[in-house]
């Protein structure tokens, strides 16, 4: 029973990013530029806002999931927190890939983003429903610390951008939030 509702979740759980991820990209302009609701939005067109839309939403999943399935899959913030974690790794891999040899596109851009919560959601099975046996406690400690990181790189990032390529906005050529 909990080998399919881990199955199902994490199944369902590409849909649940995709869609919420979509959502993140316009919740910041329609929120009238809201510093709390900026964390968790794209700001800007920059590759590192985009960054969020796979992170929070996949965040939330892991989060509910936990909930539901820690005792029954011991290494489950493990598998999430690598799978969470490899999202925005092939985004940018892929991105600053692909545009090497074709031009940069929006249906290229949507193309990873889904591939990216693909992969994340299949590695994250991968490990949680592999790994038998107890997750050491400093697995634990780790992999949350790591989930806290990147959530307060984001949210420090957002409105203190480092200003290199990954954080431009390629629409205005400014790094930081925007309104349009």
């Amino acid at each position: 029973m909990e080998k399919r509702l881990l199955r199902t979740s994490e199944l369902l759980g590409i849909p649940f990013i995709v869609f919420a991820g979509s959502l993140l990209h316009f919740t910041y302009q329609m929120s009238g530029g809201n510093p709390v609701v900026a964390v968790f939005s794209a700001v800007n067109e920059s590759l590192w806002e985009h960054l969020k839309l796979a992170f929070w939403p996949a965040t939330i999943l892991a989060a509910a999931q936990y909930f539901r399935l820690r005792k029954a899959y011991p290494a489950l913030l493990l598998g999430k927190t690598v799978g969470i974690l490899s999202m925005p790794l092939i985004i940018v891999a892929g991105f600053y890939g692909y545009t090497l040899f074709i031009p940069h596109n929006l249906a290229a851009d949507i193309g990873l983003f889904i591939a990216s919560v693909i992969a994340g959601q299949a590695i994250s099975y991968r490990i949680i429903s592999k790994t038998g046996g107890e997750s050491p406690k400093a697995w634990h400690s780790a992999t949350g610390l790591a989930l806290v990181a990147m959530a307060a790189l984001f949210a420090v990032f957002t409105f203190n951008p480092p200003q290199i390529e990954l954080f431009r906005d390629p629409v205005t050529g400014g790094f930081g939030p925007h309104l349009h």
